[in-house]
């Protein structure tokens, strides 16, 4: 049956310097991964970070980091996921990007977090619009679909998961403020309501303000379509590397039989 090697790197805001990744990188090529995951705000600092910094300085992170991966992507034949900051003439836009060994594609995060201590809707120039299509690529025959972190709780992104038969959600995120059982539960249930695994990569680091400690805590993990943890990193700069195997995904969507039960009443 069908596998494919998922990686997901945890990892504070990484400094312009191949050596750190290259370390990750040989022992991911080593055990044969075939995508790797960065969490958010890892190829960047964080947005509250970036209100004092140069857009110059932004734009040339992200320049070296996206020149970077490229060349790492070429030599270990590797696919990354990873969140980025675009520059553009009207403002900084909170993007995902994919980079394989022949191209270069962008996700633009539709959905920004709103809230007066963590407002990125007003920071960053994302337009709002309609809806569309998450970023979905399919690599070894897995149906994969890019979700950014805050999105996650909005439904009609697992309905897309549903509709388009999708194996394996790849979920970078920059969670804090102790919401590690949240978060954990939330993954746990949409894997197992939607017959997929999800694998998510969550930042280190911290960031004071003038009123608070931002402590970002890892647990970055893998669930499988049963709900279950199948491997979670604490709270440590670490990578997680694991074999997903296609047999899970169609014994547990064969077993449950919820979309049999939605073509049924022709809602799929």
């Amino acid at each position: 049956m069908k596998q494919l090697v998922v990686a997901a790197l945890q990892l504070p805001t990484l400094g312009m310097n191949a050596t750190r990744l290259d370390f990750y990188l040989k022992q991911a090529c080593e055990r044969g991964a075939n995508v790797i995951l960065f969490g958010e705000y890892v190829l960047n600092h964080f947005f509250k970070e970036i209100e004092s910094m140069s857009i110059n300085m932004v734009k040339e992170q992200s320049r070296k980091h996206i020149e970077l991966l490229k060349q790492l992507s070429e030599k270990y034949d590797i696919v990354f996921i990873a969140p980025i900051i675009v520059t553009q003439k009207d403002g900084y836009h909170k993007t995902i990007i994919k980079i394989t060994p022949k191209s270069i594609s962008y996700y633009e995060q539709q959905i920004l977090l709103p809230y007066a201590h963590w407002n990125e809707k007003k920071f960053f120039a994302n337009p709002i619009a309609p809806l569309k299509d998450p970023m979905i690529f399919t690599i070894n025959g897995f149906r994969v679909m890019v979700m950014a972190g805050f999105e996650l709780h909005f439904d009609p992104f697992w309905e897309k998961v549903t509709q388009k038969k999708i194996d394996i959600v790849l979920l970078p995120t920059a969670s804090t403020f102790g919401s590690h059982n949240r978060w954990r539960e939330i993954i746990k249930t949409k894997a197992f309501l939607h017959g997929c695994f999800i694998l998510r990569a969550n930042r280190l680091g911290e960031y004071s303000d003038d009123e608070v400690k931002w402590r970002f805590y890892g647990d970055t993990m893998l669930v499988n379509p049963e709900g279950e943890v199948v491997m979670m990193l604490e709270d440590k700069e670490s990578m997680l590397i694991e074999v997903i195997d296609k047999t899970e995904i169609t014994e547990h969507r064969k077993s449950w039989g919820f979309e049999r039960e939605l073509k049924l009443r022709k809602e799929l």
